[in-house]
């Protein structure tokens, strides 16, 4: 009988040392070492996928640079464009996806509807978290049947690899990597050593056998992804699904892609049928109302490479109860500070004694700084009660003298104001420079200072 070896791990990096330290050496983190039983020394875990299998892996000779061929992979592209557009095109055979989010955010409903699109594939779908029925449950409320999509609710690695041989899946899903366990790990299911080498077998089942691979991943309480840091350096891939539970709009976010940019980002709306496609997220971050209101705006942002138009609503009114409050939902409360001072000391506003309250429409987190304009704008139609035209937008940053700056893409933020239909526009006029905005129909307002902004909105 082997003989049983343990190790320990730090349960941030992934970090292993023969005994207990107080602080990593390799991340610099305390008190995150853990003590986990490991394999025995003579068990080759990395061929765990060919299990069964009688081919013999033929071991790798280095190549000239000049001598490699490549060619241009056919990328799977789905039905779901804006996971397309997150992944760069498509879905690349032999890849890793990593997809993580918070409890209950869509996660296991996103890669559902995702198998059950698409059809041309034989798709393999594994749970370790829900039964056959539950998952059933879900696609019947989707509303959509794929024939060749099979569900499979295992957690152990070789099992799993067994039913891969047999069935030869085109796309694999697990559900997720921290309830998988392998057998040549003696750890609970989730440690970081077991969380390692199930993800290393997948890994090296995807690079062999050119499958992509999607991973679903939980998280920590601060928003990280749950296991070792090397998880996010092991996979192609790095997807973020976020969104406010309560809300009903989801934005699939990429961290990470060796395959496209980690600009880009994917809207969806949760509905009681799945998830639906938002192509023009900014129709539905505005409001439609008949009349005005004091203390509203709308900003043009930058999310990835994609802009948005979104509602900037503001509340200032004087404060009661001795000190002012300040409360923002969606944007941070520093930079918030930060306006509201220099609205006092360069414009002459007394906001000192005001309770000023934001929220950005839509539960949408903000930190483009081309909001600053829209933002000082809706504070002062709050604190003078003078509406703001709804034809009206702005895109530039406000800096600590009162200055209006530029910011990047201007043309594509002047461009989605235009095509919904908005007829004026404040920039800063730093902005015009090796710009051609004459092809625009839309008024450009380029001002330097915010004086000039407040003159013509407010006289």
């Amino acid at each position: 009988m082997a003989k049983i070896k343990t190790a320990y791990f730090c349960q941030n990096c992934g970090a292993q040392s023969a005994k207990w330290v107080g602080r990593c050496p390799a991340c610099g983190e305390w008190n995150t070492y853990v003590e986990e039983v490991v394999a025995r020394e003579d068990v080759t875990p990395t061929t765990a996928w060919k299990v069964g299998s009688s081919s013999q892996t033929v071991a790798a000779k280095p190549k000239p640079i000049a001598e490699i061929t490549y060619s241009e992979q056919h990328r799977i592209v789905t039905q779901d464009g804006e996971l397309n557009r997150v992944l760069g095109g498509g879905i690349v055979p032999g890849s890793m996806v990593l997809i993580g989010g918070e409890p209950g955010i869509g996660k296991s409903t996103l890669m559902l509807q995702i198998a059950l699109s698409l059809k041309n594939e034989r798709v393999l779908y594994i749970s370790g978290e829900e039964s056959e029925q539950q998952i059933k449950m879900r696609a019947e409320r989707l509303g959509a049947q794929h024939p060749n999509c099979f569900i499979l609710t295992e957690t152990g690695t070789q099992n799993i690899f067994k039913q891969i041989e047999q069935l030869r899946p085109e796309v694999l899903i697990v559900d997720s990597i921290q309830t998988l366990h392998s057998s040549f790990i003696e750890s609970g299911a989730g440690s970081v050593a077991q969380v390692r080498e199930c993800t290393a077998e997948l890994l090296k089942f995807a690079k062999e056998s050119g499958t992509p691979v999607f991973l679903i991943g939980h998280i920590t309480k601060e928003g990280n992804l749950a296991g070792p840091k090397i998880l996010e350096h092991m996979v192609d891939t790095v997807l973020q699904f976020e969104g406010d539970r309560h809300m009903t709009y989801r934005i699939l976010r990429t961290t990470k892609n060796r395959f496209g940019s980690t600009s880009e980002l994917g809207i969806y709306e949760m509905l009681g049928t799945g998830l639906r496609e938002v192509s023009n997220p900014s129709e539905i971050l505005i409001s439609q109302r008949e009349e005005t209101f004091s203390g509203i705006t709308i900003g043009g942002t930058m999310e990835g490479n994609r802009p948005l138009l979104i509602e900037v609503q503001s509340l200032v009114t004087p404060a009661t109860y001795g000190t002012p409050q300040r409360t923002a939902t969606g944007f941070d409360v520093k930079r918030l500070n930060m306006l509201l001072a220099v609205l006092e000391k360069r414009g002459g506003f007394k906001l000192g004694t005001q309770d000023v309250f934001l929220n950005i429409a839509g539960g949408l987190k903000v930190e483009d700084p081309a909001l600053d304009l829209a933002i000082c704008a809706a504070l002062l139609s709050s604190f003078e009660d003078i509406a703001i035209p709804h034809t009206s937008c702005f895109a530039a940053e406000v800096g600590l003298g009162g200055e209006v700056r530029a910011v990047h893409r201007i043309e594509q933020r002047i461009s989605e104001a235009e095509k919904l239909g908005f007829q004026d526009i404040y920039i800063s006029k730093y902005n015009k420079k090796g710009v051609d905005l004459s092809r625009f129909t839309i008024k450009i307002h380029a001002v330097s200072r915010l004086e000039e902004v407040f003159s013509g909105l407010f006289g």
